[in-house]
């Protein structure tokens, strides 16, 4: 265990609950710590359901093509706590992290907080002190009450496709999730959206004409739309013409079209071919990547094993439309899930394009959903792995397939750590 998970395992006991919504125990943090959060570069504020990680990819590479140094925020980790701060272009190291965190605690002193507040305040710490241009800010849950929201004054905000996820927390229909989500605009700042459900829409738009923010739709406000070869966006300031996104699937034309249309609105100044660099260039891990590492040498010779951290029904959906493209050969399908995930919501639209369909569940992975609840959620198509080796071995012989291992962020860790993966 490394001095920095030391740290974190310890400040577990602080807090009986992992997830508590609320912005009063962080700001007190804050304040004691001298308000960093005040001192950060132009900021970035990403909500949605699903798309928010990629769109942050996309900013980060796009501002990091124009010359910016960029600070980024993400969450969940996959395999590492440092791969969610990203200092102005490297990940935060060991010993860096290390004395953020012993820090943060030393001035906390024991007071009731949670583990992702501390990091959340040690991040802005850190930002605060590492000259950077641009600051990327991924919401961890919801937006309202998301610790990331104790920023008062960001460059734009941008969220992402809302569908239902958190329910429990966020509320069980999607008018309620878009209200959560809508939370983090602030009158005067402009918020970009891309494709949304209708009720979405209608919420985000209402809270935005209720506080003040300019509201940038797609489709109303900016367009991005396949052309030849790539892409063709267009706003008021005029026309780009891009490449394809790196990251695969056609969800990620609009969180491309996301990216650009919030770093167009925020102020900064990106030159025009800093747009087409970025795009070409993101990299985000477990959102439709082939994997080449020890679990893809098990394979056939030919065959492809690619991993996706898609969870809830949006990333279902998603994962699917890209899945139909990919029928040029079998797609076997290893679900492996968290608990209170509405996993038949997300097996539904991808089924049709299974091959066979495996319910996986690995020692290491954090709230797994038992294998037997996931073949009951696909009305008994799914066969038990039980793991992703076990699953692996019994692949049915044939000409070249594709292997596609999704479900859970928490399961494509596991998946990442067996198939060698370091994020860098």
């Amino acid at each position: 265990m490394s001095r920095a998970e030391a740290i974190i395992e310890r400040l577990h006991g602080l807090y009986p609950k992992l997830i508590d919504l609320s912005l009063e125990r962080l700001e007190r943090l804050l304040a004691a710590l001298g308000n960093p959060e005040r001192r950060l570069p132009p900021i970035i504020h990403v909500a949605g359901t699903n798309g928010k990680g990629s769109t942050c990819a996309f900013l980060r590479a796009i501002g990091e093509a124009a010359g910016l140094r960029v600070h980024v925020y993400t969450s969940p980790h996959l395999v590492r706590f440092n791969e969610r701060i990203r200092l102005a272009g490297s990940l935060v190291s060991d010993e860096v992290l290390a004395d953020a965190l012993a820090e943060v605690e030393q001035v906390n002193a024991g007071q009731p907080i949670t583990v992702f507040e501390v990091l959340m305040a040690a991040s802005f710490v850190l930002f605060a002190r590492v000259p950077a241009d641009l600051c990327v800010l991924e919401v961890g849950l919801g937006g309202r009450a998301d610790a990331t929201n104790v920023i008062a004054a960001p460059a734009a905000c941008a969220i992402t496709s809302i569908s239902l996820d958190h329910r429990e927390m966020l509320g069980d229909t999607i008018a309620l999730i878009a209200r959560e989500k809508a939370g983090i605009m602030k009158p005067g700042v402009p918020v970009v959206t891309g494709t949304q459900p209708d009720e979405a829409f209608a919420v985000l738009r209402a809270h935005a004409a209720e506080i003040g923010a300019p509201l940038l739709h797609r489709d109303a406000d900016w367009q991005m739309a396949r052309r030849d070869t790539g892409l063709v966006y267009r706003d008021a300031g005029g026309t780009l013409t891009l490449p394809p996104p790196s990251l695969l699937g056609p969800h990620q034309i609009d969180n491309a079209g996301i990216a650009v249309a919030a770093l167009r609105a925020s102020g900064l100044r990106i030159p025009d071919g800093a747009y087409a660099r970025g795009l070409a260039t993101a990299t985000w891990p477990a959102r439709l990547q082939r994997l080449t590492g020890h679990l893809a040498h098990s394979l056939p010779a030919g065959w492809e094993l690619w991993l996706d951290g898609g969870h809830n029904p949006g990333g279902g959906q998603a994962l699917a439309e890209h899945a139909a493209s990919w029928s040029d050969r079998p797609l076997h399908v290893l679900v492996g899930m968290k608990q209170a995930k509405d996993s038949a919501e997300f097996l539904r639209p991808l089924i049709p394009h299974a091959t066979t369909l495996w319910a996986v569940s690995e020692p290491g992975q954090h709230l797994a959903l038992p294998v037997g609840a996931i073949i009951a959620a696909s009305d008994g198509i799914a066969r038990p792995g039980p793991t992703i080796a076990a699953a692996i071995a019994q692949l049915p012989p044939g000409p070249p397939a594709r292997v596609l291992i999704c479900g859970s962020l928490y399961l494509a860790g596991e998946v990442l750590k067996a198939d060698g993966w370091v994020g860098v």
